[in-house]
């Protein structure tokens, strides 16, 4: 049993370096095809966030971890044309360790905000739909089933979720430190995905009123802005809102940038001075780098959150023994299992004389 992880996050790549590794849910079917004809790959789940891209390999009984390692490592490198610089912030995990990390992935303790809950969705998005592609088989879904239990039991049995735990919490903290009372602020949110729902409800706690959400697909910023009090307007209209609100919230899924100094051109003559305040949430970035230079403007992307999350890290800190007592009790567990099965299934093959139906490929 040869299991491997390779990727990178937010401890180990800026935003400018993980943007240049990021599948598109359109693209990720193909791309999971393409890793089961990598060289010793057997099965393959990819997770790819705003703040990691994670390569979960099962490989053939004959392939050694480096082959597989070597693998994913050229691959990616022909795919992204990556330099040997970028390479440098990918890590790697090897059998147990790769479980132990998919299990702290799983219960939020390895993300930006600790104790975040939006990676448990999303690790399950990735593995549903690289089963649907068939790329898991008996190993990786065993391993990935247990990740859900082991996040579920680490939130209900610690208090590790305990303040803000969610990227759009934390971008909320930021807009409140900046201008205090966000009732009487104008938000802007583009995009209505899960991280736009988090930060709308966000919002909403600390009283926010004046919120505008616009998307893609007006349906869904319908949606949104009626479920939060808000009002929702269409895509190809929000850069008419600039001149009037005080901050903007950019999370979507668009593959370049969505806000850039052409679109603030107009609105920040309207402004006079008035400071625009702008967080993006996205990876691949929603606003665009030169935004930052432009007068009266400040932009937070996600590198600046990281730091404002730190200070809320320790607050949770102290339940992290406890979070991994029962993260390494499931290693063992799950290892134990594999074990009993292995020697189960070469007992049976010995006696038929036929292949070990665990480790043939």
């Amino acid at each position: 049993m040869q299991l491997v992880c390779y990727g990178y996050n937010h401890e180990t790549a800026s935003v400018a370096s993980r943007e240049k590794v990021s599948f598109t849910e359109s693209r990720l079917p193909e791309a999971l095809e393409q890793l089961l004809q990598l060289a010793g790959v057997s099965e393959a789940v990819v997770v790819s966030t705003c703040n990691r891209m994670e390569i979960y390999a099962m490989a053939e009984e004959s392939s050694s971890t480096e082959l597989v390692i070597a693998s994913l490592r050229g691959w990616l490198q022909s795919r992204f044309d990556l330099s040997e610089e970028d390479l440098g912030a990918f890590y790697h995990r090897e059998r147990e360790e790769t479980a132990r990390h998919l299990f702290a992935v799983a219960s939020g303790l390895n993300s930006m905000v600790l104790g975040e809950t939006e990676i448990f969705g999303q690790l399950k998005k990735a593995y549903a739909l690289a089963q649907s592609t068939g790329t898991t088989g008996k190993y990786l879904n065993r391993l990935f089933q247990r990740s859900f239990q082991v996040g579920k039991q680490v939130r209900t049995q610690t208090q590790i979720t305990r303040g803000a735990t969610s990227v759009g919490a934390v971008g909320v903290e930021m807009a409140e430190k900046i201008f205090g009372d966000l009732r009487k602020c104008h938000i802007l949110l583009i995009g209505a995905g899960e991280i736009s729902r988090r930060t709308a409800q966000s919002l909403q706690s600390r009283g926010a009123k004046a919120v505008i959400v616009s998307n893609r697909s007006h349906d869904k910023a319908v949606d949104l802005a009626e479920e939060i009090g808000g009002r929702a307007i269409r895509f190809d209209q929000w850069d008419q809102e600039l001149s009037k609100v005080d901050i903007v919230i950019s999370s979507t899924a668009a593959p370049h940038h969505v806000v850039t100094p052409e679109k603030l051109t107009h609105p920040l003559k309207e402004r006079r001075g008035r400071p625009l305040f702008m967080i993006d949430l996205s990876v691949p970035r929603d606003i665009a780098p030169e935004v930052k230079r432009l007068e009266s403007v400040y932009v937070h992307d996600l590198d600046a959150l990281q730091r404002l999350a730190e200070d809320g890290k320790a607050k949770r800190r102290a339940q992290l023994d406890s979070c991994y007592e029962v993260v390494d009790r499931h290693v063992r567990e799950h290892f134990a299992m594999v074990s009993r099965g292995r020697a189960s299934a070469e007992g049976t093959a010995s006696e038929s004389g036929d292949a070990n139906p665990l480790t043939s490929s």
